[in-house]
């Protein structure tokens, strides 16, 4: 799989934005541009460091955004190696991540995190601004309106 960069340029102070966007098949996925308004997405230097170390190959993180939870959406990450026409893709230093397009909708602007806490590990998406508020355990939210 080949590689194109695309150079988005607005970082938060200790994140990193997703700068690359990535080919699947013939068609290339593209940040639409630099402002975070049109789909920017952050990852947390402790989100790169541990896709870096679960992913290979063609693997990526999938972040989907589903109905349920107890604030009416819920985020979903897996690993994926499957892309449609519907996905956008970015990635940083080896570590990728894929949003499908609705999904973007309500997470533009969110910083993706790994977070290591006693009872758990997990990715998770945290400084939403297209969220009004989430549940205590940071895997649901309602939007703004």
């Amino acid at each position: 799989m080949s590689a194109v960069r695309l150079l988005c340029s607005l970082v938060r102070p200790g994140q990193r934005t997703l700068l690359s966007s990535w080919i699947a098949g013939d068609r290339p996925l593209r940040c639409a541009s630099n402002t975070v308004a049109d789909g920017e997405i952050y990852l947390a230097e402790s989100c790169v460091r541990r896709l870096q170390e679960v992913t290979s190959g063609p693997e990526f993180l999938r972040l989907q955004v589903d109905s349920g939870g107890c604030s009416g959406f819920q985020y979903k990450f897996t690993l994926d190696t499957n892309m449609t026409e519907e996905d956008r893709a970015f990635g940083v230093d080896g570590a990728h991540v894929v949003v499908d397009l609705d999904s973007l909708q309500l997470v533009k602007g969110s910083t993706i995190e790994f977070c290591e806490e006693l009872i758990r590990s997990s990715f998770q998406l945290t400084q939403n601004p297209q969220a009004e508020h989430g549940c205590s355990c940071g895997s649901s939210f309602s939007i703004k309106l």
